[in-house]
């Protein structure tokens, strides 16, 4: 890592970013919240405020009127209008790479339903697209409610700034051990033809070559393979223990119809849910290799 506060070496620059940090990391959804008219066609300040909000915490909730509207072109819009474009697709997209996330679109399409995503059953905390080869890195993602479920469905959101500060203030050797270019590693994947996807070893922690850090993590304990050192193993604990409890800056909710999340691919989790007859729980998810637009002002740390 080149110096700057994510240099291990640079002790001042990180005390500085740190404070910084903390100072102004929300602490409640509606610090984040931000009331839009139309996703579609963002007024000038409401583009602001969604660009402010992700400058300060890597993520912003929106409200829209758009209740009642399944327009996939809703998250679409909404993305390039922050910077997002190169939309990442994949084989359990839809043709356009927008993916509807429910319980009942696997059904009619008839794939499989072991992929948690696509089931009414809790999600654990992750990152999306941790399986990625490194140039599809997801870097932005947008989710869009639709509909949600007759009950359950609230989201744990943790900006990864934070859980690295709080991984770094416990021990700065989880930070280097979770640095390592194969600390964690995700399996080969198999179909019926042999092999649909090789191993993919890769850092939890990196930084890109604008300064922006990044965070590659799973807290499956299924499909996923750690680095088998003790420093590693200690790391990946510290990190899992930190996750477990309630932090100050983990924010709760759950997204109702017309509203969404934009962000820079923070640290997020989902808990089970219980759909009705009339009421199946729909959301648009739309991944970008790009990071929304920073805010003006705003450099790379």
């Amino acid at each position: 890592m080149r110096h700057g506060p994510f240099d291990l070496d640079d002790v001042a620059s990180y005390r500085q970013w740190r404070e910084q940090k903390l100072d102004s990391a929300p602490r409640r959804i509606e610090d984040i919240l931000v009331p839009l008219d139309d996703p579609r066609a963002l007024r000038a300040g409401e583009r602001d405020a969604l660009l402010e909000r992700c400058a300060t915490a890597n993520m912003a909730i929106y409200t829209s009127n758009t209740v009642g509207d399944a327009d996939k072109e809703i998250p679409r819009r909404l993305g390039t209008q922050l910077g997002l474009h190169s939309l990442d697709s994949h084989w359990l997209t839809d043709d356009d790479a927008i993916s509807p996330i429910s319980v009942t679109g696997v059904e009619q399409r008839g794939e499989r339903k072991e992929f948690i995503p696509y089931t009414d059953k809790p999600i654990r905390w992750h990152t999306d697209g941790y399986y990625n080869l490194p140039e599809r890195t997801v870097r932005g993602l947008i989710l869009h409610c639709v509909q949600s479920a007759e009950s359950g469905g609230e989201n744990q959101l943790l900006d990864h700034e934070i859980a690295y500060i709080l991984l770094r203030d416990e021990n700065p050797d989880h930070i280097r051990a979770l640095s390592q270019v194969d600390a964690m590693i995700i399996p080969p994947r198999n179909d019926e033809n042999g092999e649909a996807r090789a191993a993919q070893p890769g850092p939890v922690f990196s930084v890109d070559g604008a300064g922006f850090l990044h965070m590659r993590y799973t807290a499956r304990t299924i499909s996923i393979e750690w680095r088998n050192d003790a420093a590693t193993q200690a790391a990946v604990a510290a990190l899992a223990r930190i996750l477990a409890g309630s932090t100050p800056w983990t924010l709760h909710g759950r997204l109702e119809p017309g509203m969404g999340l934009v962000c820079n691919n923070v640290l997020h989790d989902r808990s089970g849910f219980v759909d009705a007859p009339q009421r199946h729980r729909l959301l648009y998810r739309a991944r970008y290799h790009e990071r929304i637009t920073p805010w003006p002002g705003c450099a790379a740390n």
